[in-house]
């Protein structure tokens, strides 16, 4: 429904109307005025015409009693007046109304007579109440002028002569505007429809309706309007989806190592747990939650600052085979306990322009997973060598493996392919989503291969400086 209040459909529609109807009166006056000037040229060329004709039978000498019989007849026939006079002031005594020789016949005139050129006169005559037109024609001898043939007519009123052309202007020009009207209206409505769905759907929007999408009709500018609302919208949605998400996985995560938190310490400050052994049982696995809701709060941190891109890396050159030997020690004592066994093959000779800071807390997650991941008697290789793209390093295992259809979500935040196994084992879920995003930011490329129950392997491209 179209509503008429200040709105941009209003404004264009009495845009369009107001433009058709100015159209149409300035075609009326100005076809009005070309008719005026056609009518007053064609009325003039005719008095001419008819003074020359008539001036063709003069041969010269004194005017004849014959000429000035033919002349009365021919004005007795003709619609216009016409005089034939010897002396421009006799012209007074011809004309129904009164004149002013000298106005009517000056010096000027007199001179363009004598050259044997026609003299055209206009103006109102009261008597008549409309404009006069009358040409006099000079009857020449030998450059002496003998007589004038003169010749006048009333000029009709525009308005007798364009009765008829006024009343089918004003039909025509009457129906025009309200077709006109009609069609803009319609034409606009299809036109500023979009425009009224986006503002309700952005409406909808701000108001928490994130699934608002908007008709798309056309190709044009409007119609690739609506598309990127369309776009913006799905986007929006998709992010209030992904918040949402992030939200209860948060607060799913926090759930589990609070409660265990709790239960373990109101049990050991009611008295309930009475042996020493079990005493500092408990005491480890507060320790331990407490542990993952640190960690947990850490990478909720980390994964922030570099969704809002504050996280800044502090880059210098440095051999990364050297990074990694030096990272893997502390990995020992893991490494010995579940019986799995470390190879590396590093080129000493690659150097690559990093963070080691972070570039070590890259390669923390990936083998925190292959430890967590590989079962005892397993095997862990990590490998450095040149690539096209600068230097690629592989870390394989093999472990459980992993499904391939999850191997493209293990980058998303919380994501686990076993939920259960992983909070049992530490894990946050958002370890893959750091290392992808840290990565990036060191102009890398990341890539998983995994089959499950063989095993997975990690392939991690980095830019390497030129030596």
């Amino acid at each position: 429904m179209i509503s008429f209040s200040d709105s941009l459909f209003k404004k264009l529609w009495l845009t369009v109307t107001a433009t058709i109807l100015v159209t149409v009166l300035y075609s009326f006056f100005l076809s009005y005025l070309f008719y005026e000037k056609l009518y007053v040229d064609i009325v003039e060329e005719s008095l001419i015409e008819e003074g020359n004709r008539l001036a063709s039978d003069y041969t010269g000498g004194l005017l004849t009693d014959e000429m000035r019989q033919r002349v009365d007849w021919y004005n007795e026939k003709s619609e216009s007046e016409v005089f034939l006079v010897s002396n421009p002031k006799e012209l007074s005594a011809c004309l129904p109304y009164s004149i002013d020789y000298e106005t009517l016949i000056g010096k000027e005139d007199r001179e363009l007579l004598l050259k044997g050129e026609p003299v055209m006169k206009s103006g109102f005559e009261e008597r008549f109440g409309r404009k006069i037109l009358a040409v006099a024609i000079p009857l020449l001898d030998n450059d002496r002028l003998e007589g004038i043939i003169y010749l006048y007519v009333p000029l009709a009123k525009i308005s007798e002569l364009t009765v008829d052309f006024s009343f089918l202007w004003l039909i025509g020009g009457v129906l025009f505007i309200i077709i006109a009207a009609f069609l803009g209206f319609k034409m606009l409505h299809r036109l500023t429809r979009p425009l009224a769905a986006m503002k309700e759907a952005a409406e909808r929007v701000s108001g928490g309706d994130y699934s608002a999408r908007v008709n798309i009709r056309s190709d044009d500018e409007i119609g690739q309007l609506a598309k990127a609302f369309n776009l913006m919208s799905e986007s929006v949605q998709k992010e209030d989806e992904k918040k949402r998400e992030f939200l209860a996985d948060v607060s799913h995560e926090l759930r589990t190592p609070i409660s265990y938190i709790k239960g373990y310490s109101e049990a050991l400050e009611t008295g309930m747990i009475k042996e020493n052994d079990e005493k500092n049982k408990y005491l480890k696995l507060i320790n331990r939650e407490s542990g993952r809701m640190v960690k947990l709060v850490e990478d909720l941190l980390d994964l922030s600052r570099l969704d809002a891109d504050e996280y800044r890396l502090v880059k210098n050159p440095f051999p990364l085979a050297q990074l990694i030997e030096d990272f893997i020690i502390k990995y020992g004592p893991a490494l010995k306990e579940k019986n799995i066994s470390l190879t590396l093959e590093l080129d000493p000779d690659i150097i690559i322009n990093g963070d080691e800071g972070r570039l070590e807390q890259i390669f923390q997650n990936i083998i925190d997973n292959s430890i967590r991941y590989t079962e005892s008697g397993g095997k862990i290789s990590v490998i450095l060598t040149k690539h096209s793209y600068g230097c690629k390093v592989e870390i394989e295992d093999t472990g459980i493996g992993i499904p391939e259809e999850d191997v493209n979500k293990l980058t998303e935040r919380f994501y686990r392919v076993n939920k259960a196994r992983s909070r049992a084992d530490g894990g946050t879920g958002l370890g893959l989503a750091i290392v992808d995003k840290l990565v990036k930011l060191h102009d890398g490329k990341m890539e998983i291969a995994s089959e499950l129950g063989e095993g997975t392997t990690i392939r991690l491209y980095f830019p390497a400086v030129k030596l």
